[in-house]
């Protein structure tokens, strides 16, 4: 058996172990947090002891199992680990989109909250002399994020267990009897989950100038002053303690766990603005609302004829010696379908004998009422709302059909156009979203459009490399339209007053006759440019140059002539940079006269400055004749002041005026 060496300690692998330094501090906080990292210090460390191993092997032969080889070879495995590992499961983040990147900016990053989570996480202590860390500052959670709603979903659990399954247990013995073990667990289970609760209250973050507050002593403060937390309080009280008395036959004692319902509410709130069909979740969480109000009005039903005693009368509920009646199945269904008939007053139910028999047969009639005005009202809104797209597209199609039958218009042309709505339709293409996205800043619009149309803007060289300000410009101007299959799109000879930009679909640019096609476009091709930027020189002027005509469907954006002169305004090289690239595709077509091209100015750009010459020199007047006015009348008040100081000098001479002569002075000023 070959020997190991052992006298060689390899000082260079102590450095596999975390290092708590600041280097690694700042390679975390600038993004670069890889499992692998430690990986590649042992990898070079481990090709450092290969290469030492691999001459050693050279000069003794050992076996392959053992000694110096068998090291080797645990090298080279460990490195083809590490090797895999990175390629596979340590991926660095997905690069954030650099074209997205130019109209969102650079994000927001709360660099000192993230740098004291990542020196906690590691246990690192500020070192004396080192960067000052806020003492306040702790781990808060934000109310908006996912880590927040994931335990709203948990505490949500508990608080439905206690608003169903407590009352039912109060009520029903036999429920409580039977599985009594079970109810022991899941209650101080979900007490567990109400304590964690109350630190996941005091660790919630709340906005403060719109910048979310990590100030201990300010979150503290924030929840023990709301009434939320009195009732949080409330629901912590252990009053079954109470079982050591009087027995587990109680669990009505538990019912200050009911005050956590505002958790229950929130979770429903926070799941129906996150839900993509917001409609159904409406209908469901209504009609869990009244199953829980039915549920607890059979519970308070049982109870109420347990206390005047079974069989007693007609109203209440059967004896329970009666085999039939006695099974806990029958007695919750009994009372199930007796408070079901009685709150939907659509059945009839045995009436009332005794004074509080009627008393609360009246209640339910009084809350069964309004369970059905809440059932119809809301269903009814609902359901309103779910076809309300469907019910105004509609009606512009029947319009339309009115219209074209009052007009008499051709069946061909009647049924292409009833084709187009169905496309509309169909492809949920009827969305007007200027109408949707009106409430919402440019900003954000802009960012939805180029998210919701990333793939076709990438393709457009314009908004390539265009700068970010006329890029959100250009996409809010944007109005999408949908051609149907034959539909020309321009014609030669046309005036241009917009561009195009393909979405969706093919396009064929053809000749006179309609049939012949030079070329197909499709999606992120443009076109129409040259007509609306009115280049100088063009033999065609601003009317199109060719027939294009739609092959299919196609989805194209429209930019009119107006919006893009307006956008290029303040970006002239932009425009310089669209105006060549018009003026090398005439040339390369010979649609150019060069000797206008360099005759000078265009008269249309002359009569454009001379305009707004014009409108600026309108402002400048204005202003000047309201400085002017201003000057007058400050003029005039300097006249009457003067003249009123000669008077009292000619009456007074030079001398000064005593206090008696001063105040006999005034009213006469005030005449004046």
């Amino acid at each position: 058996m070959a020997k190991i060496n052992t006298q060689h300690s390899y000082p260079g692998m102590h450095r596999l172990s975390v290092r708590t330094t600041d280097e690694d501090i700042e390679r975390i906080e600038n993004g670069c947090i890889r499992t692998h990292s430690l990986c590649e210090d042992a990898s070079s460390e481990l090709q450092r002891v290969i290469s030492v191993e691999g001459r050693r092997l050279s000069e003794s032969q050992t076996s392959s199992f053992a000694g110096r080889g068998a090291m080797a070879r645990l090298s080279r495995f460990v490195i083809s680990v590490r090797s895999w590992a990175t390629r596979h499961l340590h991926h660095e983040d997905q690069r954030p989109d650099s074209f997205l990147e130019r109209i969102r900016g650079p994000e927001l990053i709360e660099v000192s909250s993230r740098q004291s989570n990542i020196r906690s996480f590691l246990g690192i202590r500020e070192r004396p002399g080192g960067v000052n860390r806020k003492k306040n500052e702790i781990f808060v959670i934000d109310p908006s994020s996912n880590i927040y709603y994931h335990w709203l979903t948990i505490i949500a659990a508990p608080v439905f267990y206690n608003w169903c399954m407590l009352v039912c247990r109060a009520c029903f013995d036999e429920l409580q009897f039977d599985h009594i073990k079970l109810w022991l667990f899941l209650d101080y289970g979900s007490d567990i989950i109400y304590v964690l609760d109350t630190f996941v209250r005091f660790r919630t973050g709340f906005l403060e100038q719109g910048l979310l507050v990590q100030d201990e002593k300010k979150l503290r403060d924030h929840y023990t002053k709301t009434m939320q937390f009195k009732l949080d309080v409330l629901s912590l009280l252990p009053t079954d303690l109470a079982y050591l008395k009087l027995g587990l036959n109680y669990p009505e004692l538990r019912f200050n766990r009911l005050l956590k319902i505002s958790r229950l509410f929130e979770f429903f709130d926070r799941t129906e603005t996150r839900t993509n069909y917001p409609n159904m979740f409406r209908i469901g969480n209504l009609v869990l609302y009244i199953l829980i109000i039915i549920h607890w009005n059979a519970c308070i039903y049982f109870a109420i004829s347990k206390l005047i005693g079974f069989g007693t009368d007609s109203w209440v509920y059967p004896n329970v010696s009666i085999p039939e009646y006695g099974r806990l199945s029958r007695k919750y269904i009994y009372s199930l379908y007796w408070s079901t008939l009685t709150l939907t007053t659509i059945g009839e139910t045995p009436p009332p004998v005794k004074d509080e028999e009627y008393l609360f047969v009246v209640i339910d009639f009084l809350v069964g009422v309004l369970i059905f005005a809440t059932i119809v009202g809301n269903v009814g809104s609902m359901i309103s709302n779910m076809n309300a797209s469907r019910a105004e597209f509609q009606a512009k199609v029947d319009s339309i059909k009115q219209y074209m039958h009052f007009r008499k218009v051709t069946k061909d042309l009647e049924a292409r156009v009833i084709k187009w709505f169905d496309y509309l339709w169909t492809n949920k293409k009827t969305v007007d979203e200027k109408e949707v996205l009106k409430n919402l800043p440019d900003k954000l619009k802009a960012e939805i459009a180029i998210n919701v149309h990333l793939d076709t803007l990438k393709k457009v060289r314009i908004f390539q490399d265009c700068e970010a300000g006329l890029l959100i410009e250009l996409v809010l101007k944007l109005k999408p339209t949908v051609f149907s299959p034959g539909d020309y799109i321009c014609k030669k000879g046309d005036i241009g007053r917009e561009m195009y930009i393909i979405k969706e679909g093919k396009l064929a640019v053809v000749a006179d006759d309609g049939i012949t096609q030079f070329v197909v476009l499709s999606d992120g091709s443009y076109f129409g440019e040259i007509s609306i930027l009115n280049i100088k020189g063009s033999k065609s002027g601003n009317r199109r140059t060719a027939n294009i005509r739609s092959i299919g469907y196609s989805d194209l954006f429209c930019l009119s002539k107006d919006d893009l002169m307006e956008a290029l305004t303040e970006y002239p090289e932009a425009k310089k940079a669209l105006e060549e690239k018009g003026r090398q595709i005439l040339m390369k077509d010979n649609l150019i006269d060069e000797e206008a091209a360099k005759a000078g100015a265009d008269p249309k750009d002359l009569e454009e400055k001379v305009e707004r010459l014009e409108t600026a020199l309108d402002t400048l007047q204005t202003r000047f004749a309201r400085l002017l006015a201003e000057y007058t009348s400050s003029q005039q008040k300097v006249k009457q002041r003067l003249a009123r100081v000669e008077t009292r000098v000619k009456k007074y001479g030079s001398g000064t005026l005593s206090v008696e002569e001063a105040e006999a002075e005034k009213p006469e000023e005030k005449k004046q």
